[in-house]
């Protein structure tokens, strides 16, 4: 009853999008207000992001039932939304329930289509894994549309969308999907470790793509660390802070980090997954440093209430801002696709000691547009040398070096009060946290 009677408000109530393009010299105004339900902040966050525009300030109120948030977006040449389809877009798409419908979060596993078949797999990340998936599949005559590979921790998620060689459609015979299972799972326990591949069929769902990751790295529990972090790593790490917030009885959660597109859409959404409301909030990025501020609660209404709910909280915002962190070098394929490519591009790699630590596949019109970050074997900086040797064995107007990514950020000051509200409200921290916060 509860549910229909959610259900009128909405109707009677449907979103409403303000986008302003004169009232910020620097950047799109865009104002989402409407009645509140679960996740529709992380909803908005992500039709902006996968529309590649940066949220460089935001201000985010969602008390009393109703839901309001305010941003200011560039585009990736710095400049506001000048074009009138991207405009219309947003505006038709945030004022439609369809925006808002809760998003399926299912098992990992291998999922058919119509168009492909989806593979999720998690397991132990290690030198040249993604090139043994990529000649697995080449061998069970699966072509790789697209994909999406993570790593962190030592850990690895990937979702990979295939079709069947032959007839360039989803693989919907069961005893060849078997066999793929069959075979990865072979793949992704080649070093015997302690923690399982997990490939297991799953129904249909409409989940996100990056939003899945974050789901299969945190079931896979990447945010427990595997071991010390290097010295040089810890100049770019974020920093969380978690303190109460004792007249309104909430939560602060504050973050520090290296600015970079999507950082808001990652704290958001394992925030939203981890069943946490964010009842206010404000983004600020400054220079290339990114401050984010949320008041939040449990969906049962109450704050963090001990010191291991928050240090998991904190851990787990930690690692939802690693997982896309660049990382080593930043190589691009462009080429015309062909049958294989994917397990030549990555068995060289491989045979040159170099480790994938992210990969964006894509293939549209016959062509191929991917994106590799790389280190060598140890986690370091690749060798000109070895990149010279590969460009030259892949083509040079083929793959092209864009960019070494090295942490550059000095670690920020430690800091004991919120930045939206000021004094206004008085806070206290976890003890565990570094300061004067203890349970009794």
């Amino acid at each position: 009853m509860d549910d229909e009677y959610e259900k009128l408000i909405r109707r009677m109530n449907p979103p409403r999008v303000v986008i302003d393009n004169d009232a910020c010299e620097h950047a799109t105004v865009i104002q989402v207000d409407s009645v509140y339900k679960h996740g529709i902040l992380l909803e908005v966050v992500q039709v902006l992001t996968d529309l590649n525009l940066i949220i460089t300030k935001a201000y985010i109120s969602s008390d009393g039932g109703w839901f309001m948030v305010v941003f200011k977006v560039i585009d990736l040449d710095g400049n506001k939304i000048r074009d009138e389809g991207i405009i219309n877009y947003i505006q038709r798409t945030l004022e439609t329930d369809a925006c808002f419908l809760p998003s399926f979060r299912g098992s990992v596993g291998v999922m058919p289509s119509k168009e492909h078949t989806s593979i999720e797999l998690t397991g132990t990340d290690r030198p040249g894994l993604l090139s043994e998936v990529c000649a697995v599949l080449t061998d069970l005559r699966c072509t790789v549309v697209n994909a999406e590979i993570w790593t962190h921790n030592a850990r690895a998620a990937a979702v990979l969308h295939v079709t069947d060689e032959s007839t360039g459609c989803a693989i919907e015979d069961p005893k060849q999907l078997s066999i793929i299972k069959e075979l990865l799972c072979n793949v992704l326990k080649g070093n015997n470790d302690l923690k399982t591949a997990k490939i297991t069929l799953s129904p249909p769902g409409v989940t996100h793509r990056e939003r899945r990751l974050h789901q299969m790295m945190f079931a896979d529990r990447d945010y427990e660390r595997a071991g010390l972090v290097r010295a040089d790593d810890k100049r770019s790490s974020p920093h969380v802070t978690i303190l109460d917030c004792l007249e309104k009885d909430y939560t602060v959660i504050t973050v520090r980090s290296k600015d970079r597109p999507k950082l808001l859409f990652d704290t958001v959404c394992t925030l939203t997954d981890m069943q946490y409301v964010v009842f206010h909030g404000t983004v600020n990025r400054e220079r290339m440093e990114a401050y984010q501020e949320y008041y939040i609660r449990h969906v049962d209404g109450l704050p963090i209430s001990s010191e291991a709910e928050g240090q998991r909280v904190m851990q787990c915002l930690e690692a939802a801002i690693e997982r896309r962190a660049s990382e080593g070098l930043k190589l691009e394929l462009c080429t015309e696709d062909r049958i294989g490519l994917l397990s030549d591009i990555t068995r060289i790699f491989r045979e040159n000691s170099l480790c994938i630590k992210r990969a964006k596949i894509s293939t549209k019109g016959g062509k191929v547009k991917d994106t590799f970050y790389v280190t060598d074997v140890t986690g370091s900086s690749v060798d000109p040398q070895t990149v010279d040797s590969i460009c030259q064995q892949i083509g040079q107007p083929i793959l092209r070096v864009k960019r070494n990514l090295s942490p550059s950020l000095k670690p920020p000051q430690e800091t004991t009060t919120g930045f939206l509200f000021g004094n206004f409200f008085k806070t206290r921290t976890f003890q565990n946290f570094g300061l004067v916060r203890s349970y009794s």
